[in-house]
């Protein structure tokens, strides 16, 4: 089996490299990766974005958001969290079973003298309480299963940032499952290290054969960054890939309240209609239909400048529509 790492923490390019060896590399082999991201919010493949974040402590906290190629819920990554990879033969796993491939951080822990088990359909647990989700991705014959282990991860970050602020959904998104979540080190009888608890991970995956270093060419580098930067980075892919929905917001300014019924499409606003006690200059059919098309991404303020929000809203600037909006 070949064992690979990152050059870094960066979650676009992390993600980028489990596609690339996922659909580039040579197929006859099996993988092993485990790596790290700094504060990231990972959301599955078939989840509305907007559902699944605290777009205000995500845009505060610098936090990037990034869809990866599985199902599943979303999760935050930290740089105590370690996430582990394997690609492999679909024959390997038949029924996509999780179990198999949790065996090595089950039994890595117990050389720590933590008690783990597999629970459910996807999780890993102490005492009851998830410190590791995992999911899958299968296509032609391939399987890819990535998990992530909260060894020491900052749990305040991990409920503000997947907290989403009060708004009422209606999609067919895949809707995250929120658990009681716990750190390995809240239960270990000492704190273990990451890089010994690496060591370890990686042993206990050696029980089918030896791990053979790999370490990326200069060929391999510029393509994963070519799919870095022309998918894993773009809110195209990040925000724009979420199933159509609909979404109502409501907040209350000095000016008045506020509520907001949108249709969301691509992540873009197809239609907004806004209701409400402020009080405008002009026709606030105007502003709703100049709306259109707008994607809900960082630079809505920016988009909705030119629009004139006060002139329909009077006292309520384009910055702050653009916060109620995006949450």
């Amino acid at each position: 089996m070949i064992y690979l790492e990152p050059p870094g923490t960066d979650p676009y390019f992390n993600l980028a490299l489990e596609e690339y060896v996922f659909e580039q590399m040579d197929r006859s082999r099996a993988y092993f990766m485990l790596w790290q991201n700094s504060n990231t919010i990972v959301v599955g493949k078939y989840q509305n974005t907007a559902e699944e974040i605290n777009q205000a402590f995500v845009d505060a906290h610098g936090i990037r958001v990034v869809r990866r190629l599985s199902g599943g819920g979303a999760v935050y990554h930290d740089t105590g969290n370690l996430n582990f990879t394997f690609i492999v033969d679909q024959d390997t796993a038949p029924g996509l079973n999780f179990k198999i491939f949790v065996r090595p951080v089950v039994e890595a822990l117990a050389r720590f003298g933590v008690h783990a088990e597999f629970t459910g359909r996807n999780d890993l647990t102490i005492g009851g309480m998830k410190f590791s989700g995992n999911s899958q991705y299968a296509k032609h014959g391939r399987l890819l299963h990535h998990g992530c282990i909260m060894l020491d991860s900052n749990l305040t970050d991990v409920a503000d940032a997947l907290r989403v602020k009060q708004a009422k959904f209606d999609s067919k998104a895949v809707k995250s499952v929120r658990s009681r979540v716990t750190t390995i080190n809240t239960h270990a009888p000492t704190p273990i290290a990451m890089e010994d608890f690496k060591s370890a991970l990686r042993a206990c995956a050696m029980a089918g054969g030896a791990l053979e270093p790999y370490t990326l060419t200069a060929e391999d580098m510029l393509a994963v960054q070519k799919l870095r930067d022309g998918k894993y980075v773009t809110w195209a892919w990040n925000y724009g890939f979420s199933p159509p929905y609909d979404m109502r917001r409501e907040a209350r300014f000095p000016a008045g309240l506020v509520t907001a019924h949108l249709r969301v499409k691509q992540g873009c606003i197809q239609a907004v209609r806004f209701y409400g006690d402020f009080f405008g200059s002009g026709p606030l059919e105007e502003l709703e239909a100049a709306m259109a098309g707008l994607p809900l991404d960082a630079q809505l303020a920016e988009a909705l400048a030119p629009l004139h929000v006060e002139h329909y809203m009077s006292g309520i600037t384009a910055e702050e529509l653009a916060r109620l909006l995006r949450g």
